[in-house]
């Protein structure tokens, strides 16, 4: 398994209202960062402050420059929404969704694959 390249797929696949936030989430934004909460619309993210539009893209995803292929980051990455958090848990779901960081021998090696992951994910919500 690869290092994220950081190709923005999760991020633009799970855009249009297909993510959500917990209520901790919206809560604490609500508290400690009101430039997110802006964002929420009864509890559901990432709508246009000024319209209640619901946003095609997450407004946190930006494409860093002069990268090529184009790279993207998270504006908001340390106060991120728990499934941003939480992605990605399953190697079949990483397949699904093109994600990048997986090789062949992982499709190979699924259950193998799968253990690298589970660390990979236990590591990063700890460090």
């Amino acid at each position: 398994m690869k290092d994220c390249n950081q190709c923005g797929k999760c991020c633009i696949k799970y855009s249009d209202g297909a993510l959500s936030a917990s209520a901790q989430d919206i809560d604490d934004w609500e508290l400690f960062n009101p430039e997110i909460y802006a964002y929420v619309n009864a509890g559901e993210i990432w709508y246009l402050p000024e319209t209640k539009k619901l946003l095609q893209l997450c407004p946190w995803l930006t494409a860093i420059e002069n990268t090529h292929p184009v790279k993207y980051g998270c504006d908001i990455y340390l106060d991120r929404p728990e499934d941003c958090r939480l992605y990605p848990s399953r190697i079949d779901e990483m397949q699904r969704d093109g994600c990048e960081m997986l090789e062949v021998k992982d499709l190979k090696n699924p259950k193998k694959a799968q253990e690298k992951l589970n660390k990979l994910m236990a590591d990063s919500h700890h460090g």
